[in-house]
């Protein structure tokens, strides 16, 4: 029985491990952790490969991620935007760049907005089947973060 485009469509984001199906959610946030973008992918996706998706028409000082984006296309591409790049090199990197580790201190920002979105439970949990009722699901949580 063949699956129509629908369906298909909003399983795209489950991910197959051995630990079963799997997602992942990635965020973005303002300078005061308020959420402002979220993108679902399959659990084993990198993060880096949303990046250009997430950044997509947001006008940003400064952009403040971890070594999983120190890529030098996305640093092109953050310097083109005009914000300053505050990603800290991976250590395997041949040139080591400079960041600002103060202002890299805000990073944690996002994680406290994912700390209020998993004081929902069906967003913790992921209750929903479908990756368009979990985005939505996640949507409403973010909401009532930016209500309370």
């Amino acid at each position: 029985m063949p699956l129509d485009k629908k369906s298909s469509a909003a399983n795209e984001a489950l991910g197959r491990s051995r630990g079963g199906f799997t997602t992942k959610l990635h965020a973005l946030c303002d300078a005061l952790g308020n959420p402002m973008r979220f993108l679902l992918t399959p659990g084993q996706c990198a993060d880096i490969t949303q990046a250009r998706a997430l950044l997509d028409r947001i006008e940003a000082g400064a952009v403040i991620a971890d070594k999983g984006y120190d890529a030098d296309w996305l640093v092109a591409h953050l310097s083109e935007m005009g914000a300053s790049v505050v990603i800290p090199p991976k250590r395997n990197r041949l040139v080591q760049r400079s960041y600002d580790a103060n202002l890299y201190a805000d990073r944690n920002k996002v994680e406290r907005l994912f700390n209020r979105l998993k004081h929902y439970r069906r967003v913790a949990t992921r209750y929903e089947k479908t990756a368009s009722s979990y985005l939505a699901m996640v949507q409403v949580a973010a909401i009532m973060t930016l209500l309370l």
